[in-house]
């Protein structure tokens, strides 16, 4: 477990493994030999399941226990609500020891991650940072109007355009040209797209 943890978090991560129980119903024929694996497909973070089979009994049976792998560390948590769509700031945030594994979201422990991400939705005071929770801002929004450059072997050609959509650099956006051609292009800075020829 303590590799599945490392590789989340670098081994920053405290992790702690509460077994649950079988159903009380199962009658389970006696068993010599009792093969404890992991099932294809499951990950040992939060809520997971670890399999037992018997291998030597006079009845062979495969059954799933429930686990819960918790991985503590530090993380920011939220010190007061923000807004769907407001720009974070490191003072909307403070650094508490919180169970990483509660969520599937990764956790935004550096705060290049998120200073300066628009939420992405309301989110309550006490709520640790996850990756679902922010998105960058827009660099411009539709109907915005746009330099749109294109280059070839010895030109470049920069003609003004139309944002279809919200613009966030480094992503594609559509631009609707002067004489109505819809291209798709690149944000880059100061408001300019590049259209690849």
């Amino acid at each position: 477990i303590a590799s599945v943890l490392g590789q989340e978090a670098s081994g920053a991560l405290r992790p702690e493994l509460i077994l649950g129980r079988l159903d009380p119903r199962l009658k389970l024929a006696p068993c010599q030999r009792v093969e404890p694996y992991i099932p294809p497909g499951t990950r040992l973070w939060g809520r997971s399941r670890i399999g037992l089979r018997c291998l030597e009994g006079v009845v062979r049976w495969n059954v799933f226990l429930p686990v819960t792998v918790r991985a503590w560390g530090p993380a920011w948590v939220l010190r007061r609500p923000v807004a769907a769509g407001a720009v974070l700031t490191q003072e909307d945030a403070d650094i508490a020891e919180i169970d990483w594994a509660e969520q599937h979201a990764a956790v935004l422990a550096d705060t290049s991650r998120w200073v300066g991400q628009q939420a992405a939705y309301a989110l309550p005071a006490g709520q640790a940072l996850r990756q679902n929770m922010v998105r960058p801002v827009p660099a411009f929004g539709p109907g915005a109007q746009l330099r749109v450059a294109s280059q070839g072997n010895g030109f470049r050609v920069t003609v003004v355009g139309e944002a279809l959509t919200a613009g966030i650099e480094g992503q594609s956006v559509k631009v609707r040209l002067k004489g109505g051609r819809v291209v798709t292009g690149t944000v880059r800075e100061d408001q300019t797209v590049e259209v690849r020829l």
